[in-house]
């Protein structure tokens, strides 16, 4: 009977061991993610003054739901996430930043990607850094 209860205090703590091991996986470094957010500033902005330009101001993105930027024109397929209730966690928004043209097929969005985990990572943290008013501080 012991050797029951083990096993299955084993299989509930799995996943919530997986879980965690995950979260501490996508924890980036908000400074190299300001750096490695360059390459995205040709198209987006943050911070008290950011606008849309050719993508949407991404203040309080982390956490938000999908299509959601007020006054943005977004594609179908990015639209059709959104209205799904697909919200941009973490984990979605590394998988979008790794391809993203393979996460939302039909995106507007031409930039081809960022390869590194480590830099997709750290672009999320600094990312995470600003409230829907464009201050530091988390959504």
């Amino acid at each position: 009977m012991l050797r029951n209860l083990l096993g299955a205090t084993c299989l509930v703590l799995l996943p919530a061991t997986a879980a965690l091991a995950e979260s501490h996986a996508m924890a980036g470094d908000a400074a190299k993610g300001e750096k490695v957010f360059r390459k995205c500033m040709a198209c987006h902005a943050v911070g008290a003054d950011a606008k849309n330009k050719v993508g949407p101001e991404l203040n309080g993105v982390v956490g938000r739901p999908i299509a959601t930027a007020p006054d943005f024109d977004y594609s179908d397929a990015l639209m059709a996430l959104g209205e799904g209730g697909t919200a941009w966690t973490a984990e979605t928004l590394a998988e979008f930043l790794a391809k993203p043209k393979d996460y939302a097929k039909g995106t507007k969005m031409s930039f081809a990607g960022l390869r590194k985990d480590e830099d997709r990572a750290d672009v999320i943290a600094y990312l995470a850094k600003f409230n829907m008013d464009g201050e530091e501080g988390g959504s």
